[in-house]
């Protein structure tokens, strides 16, 4: 797991060496353990290293044998035994044990088709220095992050948007049509990012960059069965033997995963997939046992599953260590997170992650979790609500349809029964934007700000590619296709390196999520359960509370934080006179939203996303006012380029605190 940075000019115009140092300086927090440059002519690549295979011999940039071919890698290949075996049989030589050495020759061999060769979590820039070519790529889940600008004909890309934002030319200019975006749905969707300049890759994408042109192609596309089957009774036996192959492609992606020269543990939060994942492990007999992580809050926040967790490892047996988090240890993360996201992004679990890597960190150089298993197979209980509906609205859509004003006069009495309300009239692709959501379109006109066109002319062009498909694939395929990288993963990416921690994701190896996308609905849910299949998989190997027990997570008290022992401080900066919350919604539309969660709750979403959009302006558009510790510039100044440290040192750009410094937490055997 690394940082990769780099520019290449257009028009003869030479590379400038010096600003990708800088840019690479701001991403030391991805690669404590080394870093290299490669400049030649109009092509400057740059890389931090965390050493997780091949310790001694896997610095990058790498090339080939006459420096003609180089790239610049963050991920894992988890087939490159297999892909390295084969190029060698073509007549490549390999000088390291390294699986970047693979891009190297597997581009030699295949060019610009090598994306669709590879197994794993990726994120590449190579630079073909005969043709002039630079070739990006990003994995088929969009599991490793992938940036981009072009900047006075050149084109730049980095791991994390604050790298490009190391030069000066960039303007750091707000996209409106991208903050409306993520007013609906708490994070900005790709290709847009919260700046105007900045672009994301997307998911399962190639960009080339030639003769000072970029082009993209998606190289990648899920499969899915075009009707669903009924939940009539299955042949036992058959299901059985269903379940014997899961638990066998089950096994075999996690023991993939495991490949490391360096020390491996797992996340655990006690439900299903997580449990799963670290069973797994136990029984691929680590050396020196399991170590497993948990986070989790006091007992008078409420939220809290430590205690799941600790019957899961005690059942299997792992090497168990927990960390509690506060309100007030989390309002003090919440600047720190900022700065690694780069992007406002409306998920509280931000935070107790970064805590949970920085406990982890100290024992393990990488982790597994069980993230993506409700998107492959159907587990989070939005889709059972949402399944419920579409037979509502079979039986019943005309008398519903009729109801739809109930949902505005609803919404000051209970936001919930609004939502659902609402939801009940409208059909799927209007419906369903996603897992969770910021502001809803009754609330966005209660605001003054319009309803959500730009979410769902998304959701129009989405949807429209799943035209004929059962309600839960298409929702499945949203979530895939959106919000697992733009909302859960960046967080998962940006939280584990903000520690220098690799998280792995072994239940969204795409050879599983095309197996997973291959079932039939009722394997997926049947009579109100979520992931069946997984859970009659697992039966015989996990605790019977773990398999039959609802959807578990790391979940976040925020509600009650920003009730209570937040909330003086969230409507100070919310409300004040250079609040950009204030200006975007009018100080009478947040203190309305404020006094409601004050006096009963129902406002975590809106008032945590307008938080974080409030943090993110000031940090990195404002930059003036955060802390003392601070940026020194005027309140309303640009960022300048020097100032890309989490607490704004200027003197030293991209430094990460030590581990466990800004957020301290109890660590528990």
């Amino acid at each position: 797991m690394c940082g990769i940075a780099g520019r290449v000019e257009s028009g003869g115009r030479p590379a400038d060496g010096e600003l990708v140092r800088r840019m690479t300086d701001v991403l030391a927090h991805r690669g404590p353990d080394g870093e290299g440059h490669y400049e030649n002519g109009p092509c400057a690549l740059g890389h931090r290293r965390l050493s997780i295979i091949d310790l001694a011999a896997g610095a990058q940039p790498m090339g080939n044998e006459d420096g003609s071919v180089q790239v610049v890698f963050n991920g894992e290949l988890y087939n490159f035994a297999e892909l390295r075996a084969e190029l060698a049989l073509a007549g490549h030589t390999f000088r390291t044990r390294c699986d970047t050495e693979v891009l190297v020759h597997g581009y030699e061999q295949w060019g610009e088709a090598l994306p669709e060769r590879l197994r794993g979590m990726f994120a590449y820039a190579l630079w073909d220095a005969t043709a002039r070519r630079l070739v990006l790529a990003r994995d088929r889940l969009g599991i490793k992050p992938l940036y981009y600008a072009e900047v006075l004909g050149g084109l730049a890309f980095a791991s994390e948007v604050k790298a490009l934002l190391a030069d000066a030319r960039l303007e750091r200019r707000v996209d409106d049509a991208a903050i409306d975006l993520y007013l609906s749905l708490r994070y900005v969707p790709a290709p847009r990012t919260a700046f105007a300049g900045v672009r994301k890759l997307p998911p399962a994408h190639v960009a080339v960059f030639e003769n000072g042109k970029l082009s993209l192609r998606r190289y990648w596309k899920l499969h899915r069965p075009p009707v669903t089957e009924g939940d009539g009774n299955a042949d036992p036996a058959w299901e059985d033997a269903l379940a014997d192959d899961a638990l066998r492609r089950t096994r075999e992606v996690v023991e993939s995963h495991l490949m490391s020269d360096v020390p491996v543990g797992v996340f655990l939060s006690g439900g299903l997939d997580s449990t799963t994942v670290a069973a797994l492990m136990v029984d691929a007999a680590q050396p020196g046992g399991v170590r497993s992580f948990a986070v989790g809050y006091r007992d008078e926040d409420g939220g809290s599953e430590l205690g799941n967790a600790r019957r899961a490892a005690r059942a299997l047996g792992t090497r168990h260590r927990e960390v509690v988090v506060t309100g007030e240890q989390f309002e003090r993360a919440m600047d720190e997170v900022t700065w690694h996201l780069d992007e406002p992004v409306a998920d509280a679990a931000c935070i107790p992650l970064l805590v949970l890597a920085r406990r982890a960190r100290e024992d393990v150089v990488v982790v597994l979790s069980g993230e993506g298993a409700d998107e492959v197979l159907g587990g989070y209980p939005i889709y059972r609500k949402m399944l419920a509906l579409e037979r509502l609205r079979a039986v019943a859509g005309g008398l519903i349809d009729r109801a739809k004003p109930l949902a505005a006069r609803l919404s000051a009495i209970s936001p919930k029964a609004a939502k659902y309300a609402a939801w009940a009239g409208l059909p799927l692709q209007q419906r369903y934007r996603g897992v969770s959501v910021a502001f809803s379109d009754g609330e966005r006109a209660r605001l003054g700000f319009g309803s959500s066109v730009r979410a769902l002319e998304l959701a129009a062009e989405l949807y429209a590619e799943t035209e004929g498909l059962a309600p839960l694939e298409r929702m499945l395929d949203f979530d895939q296709r959106v919000w697992l990288p733009d909302d859960l993963l960046v967080k998962a990416d940006k939280m584990t390196m903000a520690a220098s921690l690799e998280l792995r994701v072994p239940l969204l190896d795409h050879r599983f999520v095309e197996w997973g996308a291959a079932l039939p609905e009722r394997l997926k849910i049947r009579r109100g359960v979520g992931k069946y299949l997984l859970r009659r998989a697992m039966r015989h190997r996990l605790p019977a509370d773990v398999v039959n027990t609802g959807k578990r997570g790391f979940t976040v008290p925020v509600g009650k934080w920003l009730r209570i022992d937040l909330h003086a401080q969230l409507r100070d900066e919310l409300t004040g006179a250079k609040s950009y919350a204030r200006e975007r919604c009018g100080l009478a539309g947040v203190t309305r939203l404020l006094d409601e969660h004050r006096a009963s709750g129902g406002r975590t979403e809106e008032l945590w996303a307008l938080w974080t959009l409030e943090r993110w302006h000031r940090r990195f558009v404002k930059a003036g006012d955060l802390s003392p510790a601070g940026d020194r510039a005027k309140p309303g100044s640009r960022l300048s380029a020097g100032d890309l440290s989490p607490a704004g040192d200027p003197a030293k750009p991209g430094s990460p605190p030590p581990p466990g410094s800004a957020v301290p937490a109890l660590a528990i055997e």
